[in-house]
């Protein structure tokens, strides 16, 4: 039998994952009340049933005051030879803040016309302990839902092994801002520019002919391979300091031909190891077009 707790911040992707169990014929229990844990995983453990062999619950600040009772229920089916394993599903401050002002919803950990930043500082401090607990951490702050469905796949289907580290690698232009979550920030406007090739101007680094020019260049090729030489000697040292996402941001002027040519790059390179999940965003690849298509039909 496979016992999965979910939890983790309220507004990281809960309810979405317990979904994406269901979809992976887990039986699921939302939000069960923390006294009815043991009693139901051992219930678990003594049915016959074969639908009952992948289960998942959620567990959240939702119980309130009860959620001091998880420490001892997971001591309890411990002591009872029941394996678990728990989820935590987590987010940025700013990312979370941003999902409850969109949604309206008040923060269950706030006061009453209370700060959304308050409850969200005062669930990470009642919640630690379960996330220190966390077989797998998955950050929500950079993913699409398709995304995450796919990292739980990952786990719970393939079983292949996870080392609770998302790598985000993110294309920018600098006249458009460094990404304000980027944790390693990478300039390569010392490469050639497609830019001045009025040919070339309108293409994107996705396409063939802009990344010849500017693999054209010997210097490019030597900037992927340290690169990746320095990130696959980091992204173990990450793992072992208990971070579970980095941002890799690769910039130049405008974020459409040579950092998105080098952030695909590493990308390739990156998706092949199994041990991390990794996605690629190529934030300002469409903004000079859209503002290029926007000027000319003002004028």
């Amino acid at each position: 039998m496979r016992f999965v707790i979910v939890t983790g911040m309220s507004g990281a992707g809960k309810d979405t994952a317990l979904r994406f169990l269901e979809d992976m014929d887990y039986f699921c229990v939302g939000n069960l009340p923390i006294p009815l844990i043991k009693p139901f995983a051992e219930i678990s453990v003594d049915g016959k049933s074969s639908e009952m062999n992948k289960i998942a619950i959620t567990v959240d600040v939702r119980s309130g005051s009860m959620l001091e009772g998880v420490e001892q229920a997971l001591c309890d089916i411990e002591n009872a030879g029941i394996k678990y394993e728990i989820l935590y599903l987590d987010a940025s401050d700013e990312t979370l803040i941003k999902r409850y002002k969109e949604s309206r919803r008040p923060h269950p950990m706030a006061e009453p016309g209370g700060r959304v930043e308050d409850g969200i500082a005062n669930e990470r401090r009642r919640t630690a302990f379960l996330k220190n607990r966390a077989d797998f951490i998955i950050d929500t702050s950079q993913l699409l839902t398709r995304e995450l469905k796919a990292e739980m796949n990952r786990i719970f289907m393939q079983g292949k092994s996870y080392k609770n580290l998302y790598v985000s690698v993110v294309s920018f232009g600098f006249k458009y801002g460094i990404p304000t979550d980027a944790d390693l920030v990478f300039d390569v406007r010392f490469l050639p520019n497609p830019y001045y090739d009025v040919n070339l101007r309108p293409f994107t680094g996705l396409d063939e002919n802009i990344r010849e020019f500017v693999m054209a260049s010997p210097e490019s090729t030597i900037f992927l391979d340290k690169l990746e030489d320095m990130l696959r000697f980091l992204i173990p040292n990450y793992v072992k300091e208990g971070k579970n996402q980095l941002v890799v941001a690769v910039g130049c002027t405008g974020g459409r031909h040579r950092s998105v040519t080098l952030a695909q790059g590493i990308y390739e390179r990156l998706k092949k190891d199994p041990d991390y999940g990794i996605r690629i965003d190529h934030r300002d690849m469409a903004k000079d077009l859209v503002k290029k298509q926007t000027d000319y039909e003002v004028n």
